[in-house]
Order: C-alpha cells, then sequence, then structure tokens
C-alpha cells in the first residue's frame, strides 16, 4: 500500500461548521499496559501510512512521547500541521476552577502543539480512578453528575475557543439527557461526541440524536476492544468480531472482522478510532475505509445484530457503594439525581 494511494482515497466527515475530520483515526490508549514509546512508535508509522487523525487523552500519559514523534515528524517535512486532526481530552481530576485552562496548556506542551484541533471532557464527573485499579476501586470524593458544575467546566472549554488553543470543543460519554441541558446552556456548541459504537452496541437513539443535532459521533472501541482492561469486562459481554452475521461479511470479503466493524461504522456516519500497535492491524484497518465498502445488504444484516451490549460500563467512576453501573448512564431517560 502507498501513501499516495492511503491519502487519495481517505475518507472525512465534514463538521457542522465546515471542517473537515478525518473519519478514521488511531486511538493511543494503551490499555494501561502498552509502553509510551511503542504507541508513540505506532503514531510514527501511522501518520507515514496515511493517517490524518490521532486520537489522545491526558489520562493515558503517552502524550509527552506521541508530541515528541509529531514535532518530528513535522520537522522533516513527512507531514504538514494543517494536515493533521489532533484530539485530546481532560480528564476528570481538572474540572475545577482554572484547571481546565492548566490542564489543556500541559496537553499542548506535551504534544509541542499550538493548537489541539478538537478538546473532549472526557466523562462528565469529576471522578478519577488510580492508573491499573480493578474494577471494585471507588474514589471518595467522587460525585453523581451536577450540571451546574458540568457548566463552570464548559465555559472554560469555551475560552479555550477563544483563545485559540482549541478549534473545537466536545464530548465523551454523554447521555442526551445530559447532552440537552448542555446544548440548552452553552456558548458553544460540541462538535463532536466520542461513544462506545460497535456492531453489538449501536446505541441507535444517542446516534440518531447527535445527528440530528449536527454533533458528529466518534465511535470508541469500534471493534468490541478485545484488549480492554480485566476491569472492564463482564461475563455477559459478547464479542463483535465472533459474530456470525460478521464473520460472514468478512469471509465473502475476504478481509478480517474487524474489517468489517470499521467499514460499518464509517458508512454509519461515525469516526472509529481503532487502537493497535502493530503495523500490520493499523495498515488493514486504514484500508478498510478506504476500499470496498459494504452493501446496504450487509449494512442492514448488522443492524439486525445490535446486542446492546456496553463493554466500557464505568465502575470506577460511581460515586457510592450500592450504586450500579446503570446510574452513569441514566438508562431511564433522567439524570440520575445526587
Amino acid at each position: 500500500m502507498s501513501q499516495q494511494f492511503v491519502i487519495s482515497q481517505f475518507p472525512y466527515k465534514t463538521l457542522s461548521n465546515g471542517q473537515k475530520m478525518p473519519a478514521i483515526g488511531l486511538g493511543t490508549f494503551g490499555s494501561d499496559h502498552v509502553p509510551h514509546e511503542k504507541v508513540a512508535e505506532a503514531v510514527g508509522f501511522a501518520i507515514k501510512a496515511g493517517y490524518r487523525h490521532i486520537d489522545c487523552a491526558s489520562v493515558y500519559r503517552n502524550e509527552k512521547e506521541i508530541g515528541a514523534v509529531i514535532k518530528s515528524l513535522i520537522d522533516e517535512g513527512a507531514v504538514r500541521r494543517e494536515d493533521l486532526w489532533i484530539t485530546s481530552k481532560l480528564w476528570n481530576d481538572m474540572h475545577g476552577d482554572g484547571q481546565v485552562i492548566e490542564s489543556c496548556r500541559q496537553t499542548l506542551d506535551d504534544l509541542q502543539l499550538e493548537y489541539l484541533d478538537l478538546y473532549l471532557v472526557h466523562w462528565p464527573f469529576p471522578n478519577y480512578h488510580a492508573p491499573g485499579c480493578d474494577v471494585n476501586a471507588r474514589n471518595p470524593d467522587a460525585r453523581p453528575y451536577i450540571h451546574e458544575n458540568y457548566m463552570k467546566t464548559w465555559r472554560q472549554m469555551e475560552e479555550l475557543v477563544n483563545r485559540g488553543w482549541v478549534r473545537n470543543i466536545g464530548t465523551s460519554n454523554m447521555t442526551i439527557p445530559k447532552m440537552k441541558r448542555l446544548l440548552r446552556d452553552c456558548a458553544i456548541r460540541p462538535a463532536a461526541n466520542e461513544m462506545e459504537l460497535h456492531p453489538h452496541f449501536q446505541q441507535p437513539e444517542l446516534f440518531s440524536y447527535l445527528t440530528g443535532e449536527g454533533i458528529q459521533p466518534i465511535g470508541y472501541s469500534p471493534i468490541g476492544s478485545p484488549n480492554r482492561p480485566e476491569r472492564d469486562r463482564t461475563p455477559e459481554d459478547t464479542s463483535d468480531m465472533e459474530d456470525p452475521v460478521i464473520v460472514d461479511i468478512a469471509r465473502r470479503m475476504n478481509v478480517h472482522p474487524a474489517a468489517v466493524c470499521l467499514k460499518w461504522s464509517v458508512q454509519l456516519g461515525a469516526i472509529p478510532i481503532p487502537f493497535s500497535v502493530n503495523p500490520k492491524n493499523i495498515l488493514a484497518n486504514l484500508r478498510a475505509v478506504s476500499e470496498n465498502p459494504l452493501s446496504d445488504e450487509d449494512m442492514e444484516a448488522i443492524a439486525g445484530i445490535d446486542r446492546n451490549c456496553r463493554l466500557i460500563k464505568g465502575q470506577v467512576f460511581l460515586w457510592k457503594e450500592g450504586q450500579s453501573w446503570e446510574d452513569l448512564w441514566d438508562l431511564n431517560g433522567e439524570i440520575t439525581p445526587p
């Protein structure tokens, strides 16, 4: 696969403000076990291969290594900054007054960039956990979603746009009730929302709501996150890439089942951000969304295998004993009260 082939075929999504966002990105979450240098090496390989969208976050603790690679590629003329789309995210322990500005400044310094293309509020809670913790970990200072506090965080996000540090701001792990309140009260609307999205967890109601509001869905865990941390595994989880419908389409198209998941995501209208440090898989993922789309019949068949199987349940963000992970997601259509 040549770089020219990849770039010439590369799909983009046009945001509501007219900006073009590459329709597949490289995720950089290393599941707490991939060395930072290896993730950065994968970023360098991906950019040279034709990727133009890198999805980062301060909590991944590898932005400094990634930044060094990106700067090197820009300095040597391998890519222009204006051709890259770099996303990062505000972590949960930096929602307070002045902390959003401080955290974004640190991310910009670590990534050695003058601006971010997109900056997301990683979770709508100021609740955080220790790196590598297990599923039973709880922070005694954790608390539920409080809209007034979230808006104080969002006002600082808007200030980042006004300062020119960030081109777009957005959300992650939001629900419809929370998003409705944000859209009611914000001065700058979110350009995108990052959400779990794969064939066994299609979130059609949320997806439809977002697109109807002109908010671009970005899909994490797009192939079912087979290497997710142990804390995010439960006995009832299912595997997208082992689904007979996915396997049959993959066999017929002579591709890996992961490619079918990625094709589905892009054709649905989402932007998947698969993570890999394997060069072969990085290239295969890019090729998957660059050629040979699924048929309408294939898309319809995949629509029929949604199992509502949320993999990243977020138990470690719960605010007191006795709460269930369902309380994080407003499943009854209302925000869980404090």
